[in-house]
């Protein structure tokens, strides 16, 4: 059995109701819950949640809420992976997930086929993780640090003569999915390691959302992305 699994935290501080606030038209959650349905991956698409008011619209747009998340997992410091366990735990009962895909809930750019191709580069590369990165618009070598004398001082001042063609590419969290073996869940394993593949994402379908300034940019994207029809 393959399973989804989209976090969706109630209370979130800089933008108030973020999980289910209207995204272009409607709540934010339903774009992901709508690209794993659509994508046909999955036996249960679910929505883990401590917030009664977002449990109620991911069941209007075909997720399911089998449980209320407990406290001690909705606070501002537990991370993803914790949670994704939990929510397998839950369904696991009887051993049956296989695969499992964890979907943020605030993650509006992500398109069905790209949940299909990753899950297939999962089984072919053997790996226990695969997940959405994406390149570092600028070489992460020339970066620069402002110093306690507020001067300026470089991470790698080695690199300040080499060309930017010749620095190795680096790659960022996209922020988006990831997919895994569930016993890989369970473990908590490390995401960031060589057990994962990378789903390489191009940068103009990817954006953070954590801020008002982040969600009106994200929503000008998805306008621009959309008419260009490098969306569905």
């Amino acid at each position: 059995m393959n399973i989804c699994v989209i976090p969706a935290r109630g209370g979130s501080k800089r933008i108030p109701h973020k999980n289910i606030k209207k995204f272009n038209g409607k709540p934010i959650i339903a774009y992901s819950i709508d690209a794993a349905i659509k994508s046909n991956c999955f036996d249960k698409v679910i929505v883990s949640t401590d917030d009664k008011e977002i449990a109620e619209v991911a069941k209007n747009y075909g997720a399911i809420v089998p449980f209320i998340r407990p406290y001690k997992l909705s606070d501002d410091f537990v991370g993803t992976l914790p949670v994704v366990k939990h929510a397998v735990e839950f369904l696991n009962i009887d051993h049956s997930v296989d695969f499992v895909l964890c979907l943020y809930a605030t993650a509006p750019f992500i398109q069905s086929d790209v949940i299909i191709k990753a899950y297939k580069q999962l089984i072919a590369s053997k790996a226990e993780f695969c997940f959405s990165v994406t390149s570092f618009p600028f070489p992460i070598q020339r970066a620069m640090k402002i110093t306690n004398k507020k001067r300026l001082s470089m991470f790698q001042p080695e690199s300040f003569n080499l060309r930017s063609q010749d620095l190795e590419e680096a790659y960022q969290d996209a922020g988006q999915f990831y997919w895994g073996m569930a016993n890989s869940f369970l473990n908590e394993a490390m995401l960031f390691s060589e057990i994962s593949s990378p789903y390489i994402l191009p940068r103009y379908l990817v954006q953070d959302i954590d801020t008002s300034e982040d969600w009106t940019r994200a929503e000008v994207m998805y306008e621009v992305l959309n008419q260009k029809k490098l969306i569905k």
